[in-house]
Order: C-alpha cells, then structure tokens, then sequence
C-alpha cells in the first residue's frame, strides 16, 4: 500500500519522512522551549495557510516523484546535497524560511548533509574538508572598488579564527544555557548565591554569541560579494548580510546536526535580497514584486537558451502560468531609471542628458515659422479696431495661451457675453477679406 503524501508549501512529505522527523528523540520538545531555538514541529497543515497550486511541483498523480524525494534520492545517491541541489527545487527559498527548515529537517533525518556548491566531500570528511577551505579562503576583490573603510574592515574581521564544527556546536551550546539562565533568573526566591551563579552562565552565553557572531563576518563579505552592482552599496550589503547573520545565531539550533555556515547562508541571503528589493531602486517596489521580477528573469533566461532567441511575452506568459498583460506589466515595473547627469562616451566627458531631445522645445524650423505667424497674426490684428483685436486675442489666448470664455471677456469688457459674441463674429468676418486672410494663407498647411 502506498504511503500517502502530506503537502507542506511548494513540497510533498511522505508519511514515512514526517513520523521521522516528529519521532526523532535528538530534538527539543517544543518550538519556543530552550530559549528561543527553533525546534521541529509537527510538519501539518495549518487551516488556510495552503494555496492549491502549491500542492504540487511535478505532476498531479501520487505515482510521480516528487521534487523532494528526487533530491533525497540524489543525496543519497552521491552521500551529500550542495545548496545548488536545494536551490534547484526551492528557489525562493529565502521568501520562506520555514518551509526550509522542514526541508533541512527531513535531510537531516535521512542522514543527507549540505555542503557548499564547490565542495563534493565523502560524508564523513564533510565537516573537515569545509573548515579546511574556509581557512585557506581568501578575498579576490580586485573587482570591487574598495575604499579604506572597506579595506580596514576586511583586514580586521581576517584576523578572527574560523570555527570547526564541534566549535559551533560548544558556543550554540553555551548560549542555550544563557538563555535557559536568563529564563530561571526572571523567577522569584532565587537566593544571591544562585543569582550570581546564573548572571555568569548569562554573560559566558552572551560570549558565546558575540563569538559565534564574529567567526562568520566572512561568510557574509563572500555572500554580499555576488550581489554587487544590485544599486546597493558594498558596505551597506556587508551591514544587511551581518543582520541577516545575527539572526540566524539566534535561531540555529545544533540539535538538528547541520553546520551554521549552512544554516546561516539562507538567513543572509535573505536579508541582502530583502535590502536590494527595499533599497535599490530610486523608486521602491515592493519586495513580492521583486520576487515576480525575479522569477520572470529567470525564466527569461531559460527560454532564450533553449530558442535561441529573445522569449515573446505570450511564450513567457505560458511558462508562469499567467497573461502577457501582466507579463508586460512586470517588465515595465522592472526597468530602472537612468541619471540624465551619468557620464557617456570613452572618455565619459559627457552627459546622458545631453544626447536627449526635449519633446517640448520646437526645432529651430518650427519656431522661426511660429516667430513669423506671430508676427502676421499681429499684423493683421492692427488692421482691425482695438477692441475687436482684444476681443480675438482674449477668445483664442493669443497673448498667454489661455482661451478665455465670453462671460470672463464680457466682464472685462463691462458688456453681455452676446455683446462679446457679436463683436467676435464682426472681427472674424473682416479676417476672412481676401486682403487680410491671404497672408496667413501659406501657415495652414
């Protein structure tokens, strides 16, 4: 009999996979119950939270496989998974960060481990083959525009000794006791010996995170390197990512066996896209449309591989499963502005302005021949009397542009709009003389 299948998101668990992770003793009881850790909870469906094209990635029948089994097939197969394998199936990954927990959590109990995309170690060098990478790693920023600030930081944060993995685990440990102290010191009827007592485990728990924190500022210099030129300066991506990396100390627990470098990625990648979707642009888009954004990007990039050509917005309309309005919509939300002030040319000693044409001043021909009408137009005007000439220049804004109505000349004039009507007509029927209209004649064409 087949296992039937629960849908958590965009995966489908097997029974088998969920009773491992509830069964599985090496876990915290509850979520919030140490401090804070995020321990695993039941992987069930929570009323409303489950949308119906998120059932499913491939195909509708529970015969097929699904992408998570797929992966777990592929990690056991080759002993490891790299991020690439996950981002593969999830990849939006940092927009829910709980439904890759749940995913992390099934890995963990298939005994599938998670290593970076350039690393393909055997299971049991896992651990030793990534500390000794990180520790020979060095930063290749001749890319980058490094200024002092930048350059002092990165020789500062070179110094601080990267962690092993049984480092990890002994500072996580040791701040879970900081908060476990931290939550018994809010008691009542602690006696001064025991207050001290719990103040030390506070503050060694405290260490411990400050520790933890420091050991992987490189891991986010190395992330935020690849999202350069995204209109977010290199710094301000070092400071997003770092907050991304506070985050996720206060959230990874060593229970579930993986390293924190791997953890921790998800966390600052997260918040450095996050950053880029609220800061990037001169003019702010909210971060679920740069997920849109970057999913039609995506697919874009795919279609023009395999057609070998740019997509139409008909053939990427069909691939997310939408309408090529919206698809144009999303395209027209996507382009930047330009600075008509950035520089052009090899020697960049012009400006982007200076090669636009201002729709709203006449060309030199156009305005020589309004110079000449206006000044016929005057002309004419003279042949008549001067209240007919006001009369004509307030009625069709000759002077300012604006037309004005035969109440409003009426009541400069002191007469009825019918009076202001009939001296307009007497004046257009004089203009309309042969010796008057053949000089404006030759403008109308």
């Amino acid at each position: 009999m087949k296992n039937k299948k629960k849908a958590i998101g965009k995966f489908q668990f097997s029974k088998a996979q969920l009773l491992a992770v509830r069964d599985n003793g090496n876990h915290p009881k509850s979520r919030r119950g140490s401090g804070g850790l995020i321990a695993p909870r039941k992987l069930v469906r929570r009323p409303g939270t489950l949308r119906v094209n998120q059932v499913a990635i491939l195909g509708q029948g529970e015969e097929e496989s699904t992408p998570v089994e797929l992966l777990i097939q592929k990690g056991k197969d080759q002993s490891y998974l790299t991020q690439d394998d996950v981002l593969h199936v999830f990849p939006e990954a940092e927009s829910n960060m709980e439904q890759l927990e749940e995913l992390y959590i099934v890995l963990f109990n298939e005994g599938i481990p998670v290593v970076e995309p350039e690393k393909t170690p055997s299971v049991d060098e896992v651990d030793e083959k990534e500390t000794a990478a990180e520790k020979k790693e060095e930063f290749d920023l001749s890319a980058i525009g490094i200024d002092d600030t930048v350059s002092l930081y990165l020789k500062e944060i070179s110094r601080i000794a990267l962690l092993t993995a049984a480092q990890e685990v002994e500072y996580a440990r040791g701040m879970e006791i900081g908060k476990k102290a931290y939550q018994r010191l809010n008691r009542n009827h602690i006696t001064p010996a025991e207050r001290y007592r719990l103040d030390r485990k506070i503050r060694e728990g405290e260490l411990y995170r400050q520790k933890l924190i420091k050991a992987n500022f490189r891991l986010v210099v190395s992330i935020a390197k690849k999202y350069i030129g995204r209109g977010v300066s290199f710094l301000d991506l070092i400071q997003e990512g770092n907050i991304g990396l506070i985050r996720a100390v206060e959230k990874f627990d060593y229970h579930r066996g993986y390293k924190f470098s791997t953890y921790a990625t998800w966390w600052i990648r997260q918040a450095i896209t996050r950053a880029i979707a609220d800061q990037g642009r001169t003019i702010r888009v909210p971060v679920h449309m740069c997920e849109r954004i970057n999913k039609l990007t995506r697919v874009s990039r795919t279609l023009v591989q395999e057609l070998g050509r740019e997509p139409t917005s008909e053939e990427i309309a069909k691939e997310l499963n939408t309408t090529p309005r919206k698809v144009e919509r999303i395209i027209k939300i996507s382009q930047r502005p330009l600075s008509l002030e950035m520089p052009v040319g090899e020697e960049q000693d012009s400006h982007l302005g200076d090669f636009i044409p201002d729709e709203m001043t006449l060309g030199p021909t156009d305005a020589a021949s309004h110079q000449l009408l206006r000044e016929q137009m005057e002309d004419v005007l003279t042949s008549l009397s001067p209240r007919e000439g006001r009369v004509l220049q307030l009625r069709f804004g000759l002077k300012d542009g604006k037309s004005h109505t035969l109440e409003e000349v009426g009541k400069k004039f002191g007469v009825t709009r019918e009076r202001i009507r009939q001296i307009e007509a007497k004046a257009l029927r004089k203009l309309r003389h042969p010796s008057r209209s053949r000089k404006l004649r030759d403008y109308l064409e």
